[in-house]
């Protein structure tokens, strides 16, 4: 085997790696982070108020209050989640304090005056004011997510359609779904990584799953059209040898577009950890995350799957031919 890759090195004047011949440690590296991502849920999924319904009230304040006393405070108070978030109003340059409380009725008159009562004795030098209350519905934001998911499995089935047509001649359907089954990958382990660093499940999180319906496939496709010119340079070979061939010409091009894409998400997230803007921090790390599995999954995953699937239709070797302008593998 390894003499047969080395005249494969000096053949297509690259180094071929053996990825098919390492299908085992690839499926359990993607079978152990899927099952870690699902059970995650277990430990605790913190969705968005925007999805769940509540209450959210602004106050202006003088000098400095502690956002985690404040929270421990009203949770008592309320007896459900309380989150607060310090900034800064643009109009007059004030501090200013958005307390989020998760309800699904929202907070009564009453209720809501208690909590300005709770927060003034805490500080009472603060001169507390309330500049804005909103009640938000749930239904809103279940609205939002179910089109997400339509979107998703909209794209899904567009990603099907175009992928099976433009690569009909290596295989159509299979590729197609294979290539959607190495996304519905990326975007599970993503979510697994945003519930255990801890983020919600939001708006940010929703655009960061339609970003990478786009982007993750896009190291697929590279693949893909590597493995359809080659076919005929590698008529007569097994299948596997077709893929690492095509996966080693790719595999360069494939990673330094990530790097480059996952070391911007890099600096934006510590930027933001610096400036405490966690609304970006939510976006910028899963996105890296999401790249950095996609692009695993793509060089990977998905090639892997797709020749398991060849050989089990019986297309084990590349049979090219010249006259249909075709490959049956």
């Amino acid at each position: 085997m390894s003499s047969n890759y080395e005249n494969l090195n000096e053949r297509f004047d690259v180094k071929v790696r053996d990825f098919c011949g390492k299908t085992k440690l690839i499926l359990i590296i993607v079978i152990s982070l899927v099952v870690l991502s699902i059970l995650s849920t277990f430990t605790g999924v913190d969705v968005a108020l925007e999805f769940k319904g509540g209450t959210i009230i602004t106050y202006s304040y003088q000098g400095d209050i502690s956002e985690s006393d404040v929270e421990s405070e009203l949770e008592e108070l309320i007896g459900s989640g309380v989150q607060a978030q310090i900034g800064e109003s643009l109009s007059d340059n004030s501090n200013t304090m958005t307390v989020s409380f998760t309800s699904t009725e929202g907070l009564t008159a009453d209720l809501q005056a208690e909590v300005t009562d709770t927060i003034q004795g805490m500080y009472p030098e603060a001169d507390l004011k309330v500049l804005d209350s909103n009640d938000v519905d749930a239904r809103s934001g279940s609205n939002f997510f179910a089109k997400c998911i339509v979107a998703a499995v909209f794209a899904a089935i567009v990603l099907i359609l175009f992928i099976a047509f433009r690569f009909r001649l290596i295989s159509g359907w299979s590729s197609g779904v294979c290539a959607v089954a190495g996304l519905l990958v990326t975007l599970i382990i993503t979510y697994g990584g945003v519930v255990l660093c801890g983020f919600e499940i939001d708006s940010n999180f929703m655009a960061v799953i339609l970003t990478l319906l786009g982007y993750a496939v896009n190291d697929t496709i590279v693949i893909y059209d590597r493995i359809r010119e080659n076919q005929e340079k590698c008529n007569g070979m097994t299948i596997e040898e077709l893929v690492n061939i095509s996966n080693s010409q790719s595999l360069r091009r494939t990673i330094r577009t990530s790097i480059t894409t996952v070391v911007a998400m890099i600096v934006v997230s510590i930027v933001a950890a610096v400036m405490d803007v966690n609304s970006i921090l939510s976006f910028s790390i899963p996105m890296a995350i999401g790249i950095v599995v996609g692009t695993f999954n793509s060089i990977c995953f998905v090639p892997t799957i797709w020749v398991l699937w060849q050989k089990k239709m019986g297309n084990g070797i590349v049979r090219y031919t010249k006259k249909k302008k075709a490959a049956k593998v």
